[in-house]
């Protein structure tokens, strides 16, 4: 080899290491940008959570304390202070929402996932049907308090007109972008629903409070009989605190009484819309996968026992609530403690129902071999926690009520029964919220759908001549294989004996859910109709716990009834 090839040959080997040289400096340039992004996502992320929070906790401390204050007239803040807290809130989380809907309509590249799990249809219809019931009650509070506008406050008017605008804006919000993983000004989004959770969230204390008023007031004599029951304490209370005030019309009364029942409904929607915005709020800025879900459709098939004892259920429950609701109003001390033990009696009978069919459940569950979900789903996790968060207020009230049963001996058949019944509700509600669990972290049940065969007339008319020359010549018969495969297959799959059982548990837990939301949401209240407790805790500390525990037992009844639907669902 020449001097001058080597010089070539060293020239071109110099030359293909800095062409190898920059091509990894090329390599590694594009990943230390791309490792920063994440950096800068995660930052601006924690900032929006951190901030949101803070109107979180503002927000509802604040509202809480207004509240609060606002029940007693000695304190010097009015219902109307508090409604004009509302109303600043209200107009607040309406216009933030409008701009959300024009913004995201605008930008196309706003909303580019949708979370697949994030508000399902039967979610939001219950959704919508508690808002029109909403709607109805706010309609009803404008009728009656038009007619003291002539000696009160206009604030008491103006409130409810908001609400009901703030419900139906709310409510289309809500039906469309339950599902949103919002990609763009996503603090400020976090911001928005964290203000629009909040505010439902004083809404559901304001209301819960005022449904309670009627059972927390402290009886001015020591007999039971002097004390106002129900409905009738409620109006009483509700009547703007004193008699000096007198409706201009003859229908207050009447629109009074009406709007009563319709609080339930009111309390389930602001809980439902806060529980919608958790999920939006924690699936903002999510890039959800190609796979996001699995497609189910509702079918109510080869299920019979279930749904047939769960109506007889229902309606047997709703026969001696009705009863019980009549006669426990009365004077009469016989009529008043046999509706307490038949009320006792049927809620002894759906609990102790309910526990046998979901041990069944449960047992079904541990056969089964389906696997585990893995995948994270923020509505999951959320319909985990409030499942196990509102189940501890019946928890602490039947507790409560077995401490104070077994230490004045349960003495009389109204306390074994009333003892009974806390020590079965417990171990319901433990057994409940184990089936459900599982049932909501279990992959959903495949179908093997028909598998159609199309037809080719071309082969089986070439086919069907070889066979008859076939047949014809050797005096055989032409396979049937060839009628098999000229048709369409069809395969009509039945459920299987675990799928079958569960959706039978399903059903009946739900129906019997339901009958149990209905009677506290409702007025029943046999926790101050029966004197033990009231008589070893205080009326006033008695009166605390039920009022804490029992608007979170009416939430758990409701949000069981969803869930319970999810696993039906999925199996």
């Amino acid at each position: 080899m020449t001097a001058k090839e080597k010089e070539t040959e060293e020239d071109h080997l110099s030359n293909n290491i800095n062409a190898t040289g920059q091509e990894e400096s090329i390599k590694c340039e594009p990943d230390l940008t791309l490792s920063s992004v994440p950096l800068g996502r995660e930052r601006g992320r924690n900032w929006g959570w951190l901030v949101s929070g803070i109107i979180t906790a503002n927000i509802l401390i604040l509202g809480c304390a207004l509240v609060s204050s606002s029940t007693y007239n000695s304190v010097g803040i009015s219902p109307s202070h508090l409604q004009i807290f509302l109303i600043i809130l209200i107009l607040l989380t309406t216009i933030w929402m409008l701009f959300y809907c024009f913004y995201t309509a605008r930008k196309d590249n706003a909303v580019v996932y949708k979370d697949g799990h994030a508000g399902p249809i039967w979610l939001r219809g219950g959704l919508v049907l508690f808002g029109v019931l909403s709607i109805i009650m706010d309609i009803f509070k404008i009728a009656s308090y038009v007619g003291y506008l002539h000696c009160d406050s206009a604030v008491k008017v103006a409130f409810p007109v908001i609400q009901l605008i703030f419900i139906i804006v709310q409510s289309y919000f809500l039906w469309i972008h339950a599902k949103d993983c919002v990609q763009l000004q996503r603090n400020l989004t976090r911001c928005g629903l964290m203000l629009t959770l909040s505010t439902n969230l004083v809404l559901w204390m304001t209301a819960v409070t005022e449904e309670s008023l009627h059972q927390t007031t402290v009886p001015e004599y020591p007999s039971n009989d002097t004390k106002l029951h129900g409905r009738r304490a409620y109006i009483s209370k509700a009547s703007y605190g004193d008699d000096k005030c007198k409706c201009s019309h003859s229908s207050c009364k009447m629109f009074k009484e009406a709007y009563y029942y319709l609080y339930p409904f009111n309390i389930e929607y602001s809980l439902f819309a806060s529980a919608m915005a958790y999920v939006m709020w924690k699936n903002v800025g999510r890039v959800m996968e190609a796979h996001g879900h699995h497609h189910i459709t509702f079918r109510n098939k080869d299920v019979f026992l279930g749904p047939v004892i769960g109506v007889l259920l229902v309606v047997a429950g709703l026969a001696t609530f009705i009863v019980y609701e009549v006669n426990v109003e009365k004077d009469d001390n016989d009529k008043r403690d046999n509706a307490l033990m038949m009320h006792f009696v049927m809620n002894i009978v759906i609990v102790s129902m309910m526990s046998i069919f979901t041990i069944i459940g449960c047992a079904v569950h541990r056969l089964d071999q389906r696997d585990h979900v893995s995948e994270k789903n923020p509505t999951r996790n959320l319909d985990v926690g409030l499942l196990v968060g509102a189940s501890l207020g019946q928890f602490i009230i039947s507790y409560f009520t077995i401490v104070a049963m077994v230490a004045t001996g349960a003495k009389g058949y109204l306390n074994r029964l009333n003892l009974a019944w806390a020590i079965l509700m417990v171990i319901q509600l433990a057994l409940q919220n184990f089936f459900i669990i599982e049932g909501l972290h279990r992959e959903p049940f495949h179908e093997i759908h028909p598998v159609t065969v199309l037809e080719n007339p071309y082969v089986l008319q070439s086919s069907n001549v070889l066979s008859s020359l076939e047949a014809s010549d050797m005096d055989i018969k032409p396979s049937q294989e060839l009628t098999v495969h000229s048709h369409t297959t069809e395969h009509k799959p039945k459920l299987s004996w675990k799928r079958r059982v569960l959706k039978e548990v399903c059903i009946f837990l739900l129906l019997a859910n339901i009958i149990l939301w209905i009677m506290p949401a409702f007025g029943g209240r046999p926790q101050f109709d029966h004197d033990t407790e009231i008589d070893f805790y205080s009326f006033s500390m008695w009166a605390a716990v039920v009022n804490i525990g029992l608007p979170f037992g009416i939430f758990y009844r409701m949000h069981s009834v969803a869930s319970l639907f999810e696993v039906f669902v999925n199996a």
